[in-house]
């Protein structure tokens, strides 16, 4: 996709302003890095004190009416009625045949009758189809892609930032309160992609520059740096978060994937039910570890995985240096039959790389704190 075809975020003229390098994200000419500051230091911004991202490339979308959530709840994988209104949950749109992963979305439950989600870039169009067209006489699926922007502001210090602009905050984790901020509402998710304690606030596009102005000036004492997508991919990375497209497509199962914590195994009806019982009780033939290098190897998407004697049983799907670690990191979906901590080998450009098979995150979470 060409430059001039890419969408931008209502944010864009703040981050050509503060020499942010631009790329291509599911359709978006969306921040990697800043001048000045690169992803190791947003990164590291991030753990220790406090990063902030424009993520409004992400997909918004309202599902509402009678029977709103009920008709969520028969579609997506996760079962709202673990949750209360307020509250929020990682789930998957799973293909009703395959059970491959179509997006994996938050989907935060407002009451019965709304429903809002939030799919990637680059699926919010295919969701929001499938969704459409299965929706009961009375139920509206509306896309709000393009009229909502959505800040991250993540690490240890975010409470003490948003307290300083008068933003709510301090409810519990994927759990969500409405606030405001310069005569707009924002809406306060206590949610993130990067393992720390963080909110994701979301407002209308006119009244995103204010807010990240905002959010910046009052950052400062506290060491807030703007972040790119480069430090949010590491972050996630060593967090162990799939990335679809990468470590989550149409051709991987939430079996194989092991996430099948976000799956409503009891619920009467949802996409792909019937596959992945199926997959489930068979046992999957591979499934996404963790990657921990034993030497200086970084892993790369589309490198083999090995075992001895050249046997490849599987590739990497992301992998990363990890700045916290200062090794590489990476997922792989490799054969069933390679457990933790067994040792394997990527080839990385010829040559092979030693890994740990390990289980994610490779470093501590904080998301509850």
């Amino acid at each position: 996709m060409s430059p001039d075809a890419l969408l931008t975020s209502p944010l864009h003229e703040r981050h050509v302003a503060l020499g942010a390098k631009l790329a291509g994200f599911g359709g978006w000419s969306m921040p990697l890095e800043y001048a000045g500051s690169g992803v190791v230091k947003e990164h590291n911004a991030v753990r220790e004190a406090v990063g902030m991202f424009d993520v409004s490339h992400l997909g918004k979308a309202v599902v509402r009416g009678p029977g709103a959530a009920a008709f969520v709840n028969a579609t997506l994988s996760n079962d709202l009625g673990r949750i209360g209104p307020g509250q929020a949950q990682y789930t998957l749109c799973c293909d009703a045949a395959t059970g491959g992963i179509v997006d994996d979305l938050i989907a935060y439950l407002y009451g019965e009758d709304h429903v809002f989600l939030v799919p990637n870039a680059a699926n919010t169009s295919e969701v929001l189809a499938r969704l459409s067209a299965e929706a009961p006489d009375g139920v509206e699926v509306l896309d709000q892609h393009r009229s909502l922007a959505v800040l991250a502001v993540q690490g240890p210090r975010c409470d003490e930032v948003l307290d300083a602009v008068g933003v709510p905050n301090g409810h519990g984790y994927m759990s969500f309160v409405e606030g405001e901020l310069g005569g707009s509402t924002v809406v306060v998710c206590r949610t993130g992609y990067t393992g720390e304690r963080g909110y994701e606030l979301v407002c209308e596009n006119e009244a995103a520059p204010g807010l990240w102005d905002a959010l910046m000036a009052a950052g400062e004492p506290f060491g807030l740096l703007p972040c790119g997508l480069g430090a949010r991919d590491t972050l996630r990375t060593e967090m162990g978060y799939p990335l679809h497209g990468q470590d989550l497509t149409l051709d991987v199962t939430a079996v194989q994937a092991r996430l099948g914590w976000a799956v409503g195994w009891a619920k009467d009806a949802f996409w792909g039910k019937d596959a992945l019982l199926a997959e489930r009780a068979e046992g999957p033939v591979r499934v996404l570890r963790g990657l921990v290098a034993t030497g200086r190897g970084i892993p790369r998407p589309g490198m083999r995985v090995l075992l001895a004697a050249d046997v490849p049983i599987g590739e990497v799907t992301s992998g990363t240096f990890s700045p916290t670690l200062r090794t590489g990191v990476g997922l792989a979906l490799v054969a069933a039959m390679v457990t933790e901590g067994a040792e394997v080998s990527v080839d990385v450009r010829g040559r092979r790389e030693v890994f740990t098979v390990t289980r994610p995150p490779f470093v501590a979470a904080h998301v509850r704190g």
